[in-house]
């Protein structure tokens, strides 16, 4: 047995799929959905010389994160395999289509990959491009955030063409604001960005924080826009747990040791501190902490901090977690099933937490096989984007068959009569 990469899962065998979960997904609109992904060229002959270069390979193609801000859901494609013709995209949400080409943005030229030697340290300043992008977030200043890993090629030779770097863009304007590349202290072997948190107050625009997860060095990177300095956190609550390591997705049985993924942060209290809710992916446990840890360097980086962070419980058997919202109005916490094809929920307001404290909102084995990122907009909607990832990765997809889908909700109506409506919405 061989692992495609370092930091990738590696393929034991193939099982045939489990049986059907009774909940279906009843309370979720398929907004769009794909077989396989397009991009709004400017032309047909764009397109085919896109095609005939290999600058686009249809098949190697698949979208991961996305996020909403008013007419427009923003849908990632990372860098994968060879041939993504561009990371960062959006549809319009005022379109008929059920299955819109990507557009990119900001434009095209700023998602090409760079020109002459695919090699880091050859590219200029003036050169720099988006490379590869993951999760993408949207704050209340009305900003869109990324880490760009800056690699290409993930699953093949991995070619690391740029530092990883925090992106900030207006939304307003489309221009690109701020940019800041991470430490090479902050980066250690085999480091992996899959996500991306902004903490921030709507007064406040410039004493926003970023969180970013590192999934195999098992830290967050804490950055400060207004001081422009960033500083790597370490606990044991950021590492997997063996035991919850093997996964059976698709049809597909792997496993994987990917460690601290995603952080839910609650409205602010009484101290204008907020409670950082998160989890390893390899793990059934959900812990929490106050940002008063991460914003404080000394506080955040001190050996000493380990009973700030706090163990609230395990969700039970076969529930590994990815990506996880708060929904700041009803106080639940939405997070991705990908062993049971589904979206649970927790309530945060809830004085305790185990599995019968969770509920599992929807599930489908046809339409939520890989659940891969989850939002909650400004009208308070549930979006989901599921993927087929594993099967992506270490089998094919078939291209006759939808394999994409982004889906819609209200979080009123999604968590009507369950456990996880605890105040009148």
């Amino acid at each position: 047995m061989v692992c495609l990469w370092s930091f990738l899962p590696c393929v034991v065998n193939l099982v045939l799929p489990s049986s059907l979960i009774e909940a279906k997904n009843t309370k979720l609109e398929d907004v769009f959905h794909w077989n396989l992904v397009d991009f709004n060229y400017p032309d047909d002959t764009s397109r085919r010389k896109s095609i005939m270069s290999k600058q686009f390979i249809p098949e190697n193609n698949l979208p991961l994160g996305l996020d909403v801000w008013e007419d427009k859901l923003f849908v990632t494609v990372p860098r994968w395999k060879p041939g993504v013709p561009s990371t960062l995209n959006y549809v319009s949400l005022s379109g008929d289509n059920k299955s819109p080409k990507l557009i990119p943005y900001p434009d095209w030229n700023s998602n090409h990959l760079p020109t002459g030697r695919a090699e880091k340290g050859n590219i200029t300043e003036n050169e720099m491009h988006i490379i590869s992008v993951f999760r993408v977030r949207v704050d209340a200043c009305d900003r869109l955030w990324m880490l760009d890993t800056g690699m290409n090629d993930v699953v093949g030779e991995a070619q690391q063409l740029q530092d990883p770097r925090i992106l900030v863009y207006d939304l307003h304007s489309d221009f690109l604001i701020h940019s800041y590349t991470l430490k090479s202290s902050h980066i250690e072997e085999g480091s992996f960005f899959s996500n991306i948190i902004v903490d921030i107050n709507a007064n406040d625009c410039d004493g926003a924080f970023a969180y970013i997860t590192d999934i195999y060095g098992y830290s967050i990177i804490v950055y400060s826009l207004r001081d422009d300095e960033s500083w790597r956190v370490k606990h044991h609550y950021f590492y997997f747990d063996p035991l919850s390591s093997n996964y059976s997705v698709g049809g597909v049985n792997f496993q994987m040791r990917d460690g601290i993924f995603s952080l839910a942060l609650s409205a602010p209290h009484e101290d204008g501190f907020k409670t950082a809710y998160f989890h390893p992916f390899s793990s059934t446990n959900e812990f929490s902490v106050s940002t008063k840890v991460f914003r404080n360097k000394t506080l955040a980086t001190d050996p000493h901090n380990f009973d700030e962070f706090k163990l609230l419980g395990s969700r039970g058997p076969n529930t590994q977690a990815g990506a996880s919202f708060l929904d700041e109005r009803s106080g639940v916490i939405f997070y991705t099933q990908v062993n049971l094809n589904g979206v649970g929920c927790w309530n945060s307001k809830s004085k305790e937490y185990g599995p019968e404290y969770q509920y599992l909102v929807i599930s489908d084995n046809e339409t939520f096989i890989f659940p891969n990122d989850l939002k909650v907009d400004r009208e308070n909607n549930l979006w989901v984007l599921t993927d087929h990832l594993p099967i992506f990765i270490f089998r094919s997809l078939d291209l006759n068959n939808i394999n994409f889908y982004i889906f819609k909700g209200s979080v009123k109506e999604i968590i009507k009569d369950t456990i996880c409506e605890i105040d009148e919405y």
